[in-house]
């Protein structure tokens, strides 16, 4: 059986795009799709009337091309079109970059909206992502993107920005109420359920969501003052909080992750 999950919202003839198109990189690339999601605003959970649709897949490739003392390449690409940006990455480089602290890989598990995708290969990810998955350095991860999207707000006054800030914010306040976990939900309606918010900010947050909703392009203004605040108490705070830089001994997660990776590379 496989996953399938895709809102009513969602264009049928768009979706189906997608499908062909995940067909035809197994097919050309020689690679077994195990997981593909839906990576923007929609699986965010503030998308424009507008938004495009931006796929993401996590495919294993033959055991003769892991064996070949020649690489390739760890990544597909697929032309970008104005409504269409389907593009992944092999196993091994997500496995790579989730033992480095990077949170792609856990936003991609973590997505509503998925157009396949191996349902026992997903939940073994999540689990091996809550076992090896460092909470500094992924918070440091949704740190790091949200100060740099709310640095862009505050130059240009892109309202659409400040949702890009938001979420991150979000998820470094969600950890913070969590200290054992390490692995946020990706969809902000998701984090406002879960988290102890002041009920200005729920509020604030849901009339600019939607607003975004209904109108192609948000413009340019002031971002509502819980917001602004909440933004700029949760950055401040994650700086203190999230170490930025200790020596990690990383050779139990790359032992597990490698593990992890072999099974699924010989089960083909």
């Amino acid at each position: 059986m496989s996953l399938r999950a895709i809102p009513d919202s969602m264009d049928p003839t768009v979706v189906g795009s997608i499908d062909r198109e995940l067909d035809r990189v197994e097919l050309d690339h020689r690679v077994s799709i195990r997981l593909a999601i839906e990576s923007g605003s929609r699986a965010w959970g503030f998308p424009s009337p507008d938004s495009d649709y931006d796929c993401r897949f996590v495919y294993v490739a033959t055991l003769e091309t892991y064996l070949s003392p020649w690489r390739t390449r760890d990544v597909v690409e697929t032309p970008l079109t104005d409504l269409l940006d389907v593009n992944g990455w092999d196993l091994a480089k997500a496995l790579r970059l989730l033992v480095q602290g990077n949170a792609v890989l856990i936003e991609w598990l973590m997505s509503p909206i998925v157009y396949r995708g191996d349902p026992l290969f997903r939940d073994r990810l999540r689990a091996l992502a809550d076992e090896v998955a460092d909470r500094d350095r992924v918070a440091r991860h949704y740190l790091h993107l949200g100060a740099k999207q709310w640095e862009l707000f505050e130059r240009t006054g892109s309202l659409k920005k400040v949702f890009y800030a938001l979420r991150p914010a979000m998820a470094l306040h969600w950890l913070r109420e969590r200290p054992g976990a390490a692995v946020a939900p990706m969809h902000l309606p998701t984090l406002l359920r879960q988290c102890e918010l002041p009920a200005e900010l729920s509020a604030a947050v849901t009339e600019l969501t939607d607003l975004k909703s209904r109108t192609r392009e948000m413009g340019s203004g002031s971002a509502p003052a819980p917001i602004s605040a909440f933004i700029a108490a949760e950055f401040a705070c994650a700086e203190e909080i999230f170490v930025k830089s200790r020596v990690q001994d990383l050779t139990r997660a790359r032992a597990i992750t490698a593990e992890f990776f072999r099974s699924e590379a010989l089960a083909g």
